[in-house]
């Protein structure tokens, strides 16, 4: 199983490449408040997922795992590391925007809701305000301690 870690400058361009052969937003990667976690193998990068913290709300964004890892427990790992993260930094609720992972967030207990129930600073993001269409999913999860 690949191991998890936060990701440095270094990274950034490895974390850009997954992402855009993968089809997710990349153009406001380096926000400062943005933080990734990557899933390393070696020398090769098998996922990464990112987080922005609003007070106490939080973005998922950007949970991609390489195609041939997928279905063994990396976008899983990485998932519950973020939520680790996300409560120690105070953060109740997480949202997330999904084009095709509704099914794997599903299983993850996040649920599908409305766009407008989203805390308004998470509202303000790019990610929400251009960067995926309205056809995505919003979906939404409490943490709890």
């Amino acid at each position: 199983m690949p191991g998890l870690r936060w990701a440095t400058e270094a990274d950034a361009g490895a974390i850009r490449a997954l992402l855009e052969h993968n089809g997710l937003p990349t153009s406001d990667l380096g926000s400062a408040r943005q933080k990734f976690l990557v899933a390393y193998e070696g020398e090769n990068l098998q996922g990464a997922g990112g987080l922005e913290i609003y007070g106490t709300a939080a973005l998922l964004r950007s949970v991609v795992v390489v195609a041939e890892r997928r279905g063994a427990g990396v976008g899983q790992r990485i998932v519950q590391e973020l939520e680790r993260h996300a409560r120690e930094a105070g953060v109740k609720d997480l949202v997330l925007l999904t084009q095709a992972a509704a099914p794997f967030f599903q299983r993850q207990g996040y649920r599908v809701i409305e766009r407008g129930r989203v805390p308004p600073a998470v509202q303000m993001s790019e990610e929400f305000r251009s960067l995926c269409p309205a056809s995505a999913i919003c979906m939404a999860k409490v943490l709890t301690d």
